[in-house]
């Protein structure tokens, strides 16, 4: 064979080895020197010979090097001190770890590059996505032990206890960046503070431990009597998650469908809300067994109590680190549902007159009247008029005019079996006059065209014809709005005005006139006020 030492021995120089195998020499003479080659011998000038089985040896190192594994391992291997299967676990794991953290870099990375971190951040940012699982779990300890220090309040403290972030082997950015924003908010004040305001409302209102069993710990019965407490305590919790979500549906229909909170529409939703709550009280004190002042007081303290922004926040991210299907958001419906409630603190029977004694083809009439009128006033708005007050307390000419378009876009996707809750959104853009006219195009359109005003809507078959009469009263009262505040004449669509005060008191003449309510109090109108001007008053405005 080509390259054997020539004294016939068979033994293979480096050079034929390299051949025969594709090893370069220079490999071959390293890995030789590293003890996982030993040459059989060496000539007189002292160059390496190797023995027959060299090949198959140095394949061996080959493949172990191709898959990563170290020099010393793979000696232990071919000195057959180790067998493959034991390297190969121990550098699988090793392979485990080192995936894992360039896993976790690329997070990081990715996440710095989509919230768009300063070089000041990237420090500590990269100190928590190292941070180990227990470490992370202690930041969350520390944070309940500290928020509820000295409440006594067990199941809320086990349950803040139990949610874990861990993060997966192989997190996301958006994980990353969720876990990120989550270690700055276990820090906030405010966080702590709500937490510990949950949990102070939960000492209060939880039933007492043992409550009317007069049975001792040690007692067979009383174990087994307190397993059926725990039992119907699990399934109360599943109830109220059942309520919570028909609180949420509810209330985003309601604003969807532009049912004012303090609206006589509110009431019905408000009771069904109510009937099934109301079950589950049952184990603690003085629970409600009826819809009534005292239900509706108690509901609208737990809202209130619940309504902790930092905490729904702290939930979604704790969500969003583990993976979990966030909860879903409902400050839109809560807060809709507590602003109801404090509209209406008792029951009260719908006056279903509301909504029968609407016209359609009028409906559609004055629609058209009002919001030709209305349509004049937006057209002379100039720029700098954007920024002026209006009579609606707060509200600017543009949030104004935003809101206009708002009403218009929410009956047109009612009207289209599509709801919308992307009120808060900008809707009017750069150009004010064409999203308004848009608008109102799309919104006469979708009234005619999907047979709105001869349908019904909802759980409580609103006609389609009230709603759009609704749309046609704000449309009058926010354009009285921005004639006052642009300094236009006041008297608006004078064929339709009288009318859509009529309507105006049948739908909203019950609304409570509260602190925070959609409308003021009544105002007195002067004497000859026109039609507008006395809507104006009637809703809460001054027409003076």
């Amino acid at each position: 064979m080509d390259g054997m030492y020539e004294d016939g021995t068979g033994l293979l120089t480096i050079g034929a080895l390299a051949c025969l195998t594709g090893v370069p020499v220079k490999t071959i003479r390293n890995w030789s020197d590293q003890g996982l080659l030993p040459p059989a011998a060496r000539t007189p000038a002292g160059y390496r010979l190797y023995g027959p089985d060299a090949p198959a040896r140095l394949e061996i190192v080959r493949s172990l090097r191709d898959l990563g594994i170290g020099l010393a391992a793979i000696r232990s291997v071919v000195d057959r001190e180790r067998t493959v299967a034991e390297t190969a676990t121990q550098w699988a794991d090793a392979l485990d770890a080192q995936i894992r953290t360039l896993q976790l870099q690329r997070a990081v990375l990715r996440s710095v590059a989509a919230r768009g971190s300063a070089a000041e951040e990237l420090p500590h940012m990269t100190e928590l996505a190292r941070l180990s699982a227990q470490e992370r779990r202690r930041i969350i300890t520390d944070l309940v032990e500290d928020a509820l220090d000295g409440v006594h309040a067990p199941a809320y403290r086990s349950g803040l206890l139990a949610a874990t972030p861990d993060l997966p082997d192989d997190p996301t950015p958006e994980q990353i960046g969720a876990w990120i924003e989550l270690a700055a908010l276990v820090r906030d004040p405010a966080l702590r503070a709500a937490l510990r305001r949950l949990a102070e409302y939960s000492a209060r209102t939880a039933p007492a431990a043992g409550e009317g069993s007069g049975l001792g710990e040690t007692d067979t019965a009383g174990q087994e009597q307190a397993a059926v407490r725990v039992t119907d305590t699990a399934g109360q919790e599943q109830a109220a998650l059942r309520v919570a979500e028909l609180m949420r549906v509810r209330g985003e229909e309601a604003v969807a469908a532009g049912i004012a909170p303090d609206s006589p529409a509110a009431e019905p939703m408000l009771a069904e809300l109510i009937a099934a709550w109301l079950p589950t009280q049952t184990g603690t004190p003085d629970p409600p067994a009826e819809d009534g002042p005292a239900a509706r007081a108690r509901l609208l303290e737990q809202l209130e109590c619940a309504a902790e922004p930092a905490v729904e926040r702290y939930w979604q991210l704790l969500c969003t680190v583990t993976g979990r299907p966030a909860p879903p958001r409902w400050h839109l419906a809560g807060t809709w549902t507590t602003a109801a409630l404090r509209a209406h603190p008792r029951p009260s029977a719908l006056d279903r007159s509301a909504f029968d004694a609407t016209d359609p083809d009028r409906v559609l009439y004055a629609y058209e009247q009002v919001t030709r009128d209305v349509l004049a006033l937006v057209a002379a708005v100039r720029p700098e008029d954007l920024a002026l007050p209006t009579p609606c307390a707060g509200w600017t000419v543009r949030q104004l005019l935003d809101h206009m378009v708002w009403e218009n876009l929410m009956a047109t996707s009612i009207a289209e079996d599509a709801p919308r809750t992307d009120h808060t959104a900008d809707h009017l853009g750069d150009d004010h006059l064409a999203a308004f006219a848009d608008s109102v195009r799309a919104a006469r359109a979708a009234f005619t065209g999907s047979g709105m005003l001869h349908r019904t809507y909802g759980p409580y078959e609103a006609p389609g014809a009230m709603i759009v009469q609704q749309v046609v009263v704000e449309l009058l009262a926010h354009g009285w709005d921005l004639a006052r505040a642009t300094g236009a004449p006041t008297v608006l669509a004078p064929e339709v005005a009288e009318e859509t005060l009529a309507a105006a008191h049948r739908i909203y003449g019950a609304a409570p006139r509260t602190a925070g309510s959609s409308f003021a109090p009544e105002r007195p109108a002067p004497a000859g006020a026109s039609a507008a001007d006395r809507l104006a008053a009637f809703l809460g405005r001054d027409p003076v």
